[in-house]
């Protein structure tokens, strides 16, 4: 025997299902039938009676070209601005770096110096307990 499940028959599922209709199928379709519909005018303009292809073809390329043009514009604006920027930055730069590349020095001199003072007590007390084990006979 095989198990049936249940039928949904609750009202969210009854929902669920007029929404998928509605706003999922039905403007895919539409939006299918206008292409459809808008290829078909457009080869009727085109075609029938000794329709001009070079205008159409000339009109095609407009629109694929101007919007990349738009967007190269875009980004040589971008890029002259970064060149610009990083040019004044290489002016200022070196001064900086170079009180940076100080100040770091001396902050590991100090780390150094502290780790070194805190390792030092721990050093002595080991070399002593060496000593003796040295002095005693314990290897």
């Amino acid at each position: 025997m095989k198990a049936q499940l249940p039928k949904h028959v609750h009202e969210s599922y009854l929902k669920h299902r007029r929404d998928l209709a509605w706003k999922i199928i039905f403007p895919v379709i539409l939006s299918t039938v206008l292409c459809i519909a808008l290829i078909v005018v457009i080869n009727l303009a085109t075609f029938r009676d000794g329709g001009d292809v070079a205008r159409w073809a000339a009109i095609s390329t407009l629109w694929i070209v101007v919007p990349t043009m738009l967007g190269m514009l875009i980004f040589l604006a971008l890029l002259v601005g970064i060149i610009y920027l990083l040019a004044r930055l290489l002016n200022i730069a070196p001064n900086y770096t170079a009180i940076a590349q100080d100040f770091f020095y001396r902050i590991k001199s100090y780390a150094k110096r502290a780790a070194d003072a805190v390792a030092k007590p721990v050093i002595a007390i080991d070399s002593i307990g060496a000593g003796i084990s040295r002095i005693f006979g314990k290897r």
